[in-house]
């Protein structure tokens, strides 16, 4: 049977199915916000396998825009209310074609809605398909470093349901063809930068302790954290530093441990203030490499690294970094090594060696636990001769 004629068969098919005039109410709760809006279950096709580019051509011609009109609504309500990123309103989006079609009851279906209402939101947003493989590509300009890509037209369009498949597939066994499904509109480029976390409910924290100590004192911190942090991050990619490093505290974490840092470094310098942040980075936290906790690289945001138990020099670097940036919104650069990544940061005098980078000189701070007790200016002894790339500099905005 030719492409032409299955489509047209697949499009009867779907088209008998009887429909119910009666709409249903949706709702649910997304980062302490509830979402809901009108929609009939039963105008979902019982599709064939959407496995390949007939069935889903066909069942994509067969969706009323209409029908779907007041979950596109209710979506973009939400984003014009709350001002989501890109990549926070992409997984209210997950959640919304979970609703609709559940990924558990057919994968294929779910993960065709998820491209439909992107798409419909105006993201430029791709589907391929091999065997009973299906994947799902946004066009984003940045670089993204553990998910595939493709090029389609000099556009990078990156993996978004890589992890649903163990990140673990056999390109060159599995072939992909890419279907063409026109959407008006669907222009936008993703970005996956975070400016700003939800207004998460109070209710939705817990406390964390934290102990350190620092010059024979014992310091003790009740962090309010979020579980809801690590499911919207959950799988984040590996991106730029200067991405990962800027995703911000969310509100009742920044309020329940900036202010009390402050607080305890109140009458000391600045470089001792900043000795005790990197001491407090580097004590409060177990070490433990990605590779044990993730089985894979992962960059943890600042908030993440308060989060987890344990945590390595990548995410190490993030926390401290935001704390000082915070506190004393130095100059810093990110120092990376072919296995370790540390920071420094811009003193009015330098400390020890100092690192130049574009005529200002750096001071090393090493926010990772060593065998040694490294102090302000001094690197692992190993990597006095390892070849080093700043890999990203931040210098404060004047005000």
């Amino acid at each position: 049977m030719s492409r032409c004629l299955t489509i047209l068969f697949l499009v009867v098919t779907f088209a008998i199915r009887p429909t119910a005039s009666a709409a249903n109410t949706i709702q649910f709760d997304f980062c302490g916000e509830p979402v809901s809006f009108d929609f009939d279950r039963s105008i979902i096709p019982d599709a064939p396998a959407l496995s390949d580019e007939a069935a889903i051509t066909a069942f994509y011609q067969h969706l009323n825009p209409k029908a779907y009109d007041p979950v596109v609504n209710a979506l973009l309500s939400y984003k014009d209310r709350f001002k989501p990123d890109d990549w926070l309103f992409y997984q209210l989006v997950r959640k919304t074609a979970q609703q609709i079609s559940p990924k558990s009851g057919d994968y294929h279906r779910y993960t065709v809605y998820k491209w439909y209402l992107l798409s419909r939101l105006g993201y430029d947003a791709r589907l391929a398909v091999s065997g009973n493989y299906i994947l799902f590509y946004i066009y984003c300009a940045e670089n993204i470093y553990n998910i595939p890509y493709r090029m389609v037209n000099g556009k990078q369009y990156v993996c978004l349901n890589y992890h649903d498949y163990g990140n673990n597939i056999d390109f060159q066994k599995h072939v992909f063809t890419l279907i063409d499904l026109p959407v008006a509109g669907a222009n936008n480029v993703f970005s996956y930068k975070i400016t700003h976390l939800p207004e998460f409910r109070p209710t939705d924290y817990t406390v964390k302790d934290l102990y350190f100590n620092y010059n024979a004192s014992d310091y003790h911190f009740k962090v309010k954290l979020n579980n809801q942090i690590q499911t919207l991050f959950v799988n984040y990619p590996v991106v730029d530093y200067a991405l990962y490093l800027n995703i911000p505290l969310s509100k009742e974490t920044y309020y329940s441990l900036i202010p009390l840092l402050k607080k305890s470094l109140k009458g000391l310098s600045v470089k001792s203030g900043v000795d005790y942040l990197m001491r407090f980075t580097r004590y409060a936290f177990m070490f433990e490499p990605d590779t044990e906790v993730f089985g894979g690289e992962k960059r943890l945001s600042p908030e993440q690294t308060l989060l987890y138990d344990q945590s390595d020099c990548d995410d190490r670097v993030a926390l401290f970094y935001c704390l000082v940036k915070e506190i004393y919104d130095l100059p810093m650069i990110v120092v990376t090594y072919p296995k370790h990544v540390t920071i420094g940061v811009q003193f009015k005098w330098p400390v020890g060696k100092p690192i130049v980078y574009n005529g200002n000189k750096y001071s090393i701070c090493e926010p990772t636990p060593q065998k040694e007790d490294l102090m302000i200016g001094e690197t692992l002894p190993e990597l006095k001769k390892v070849p080093y790339e700043v890999a990203y500099a931040y210098t404060p905005q004047k005000k």
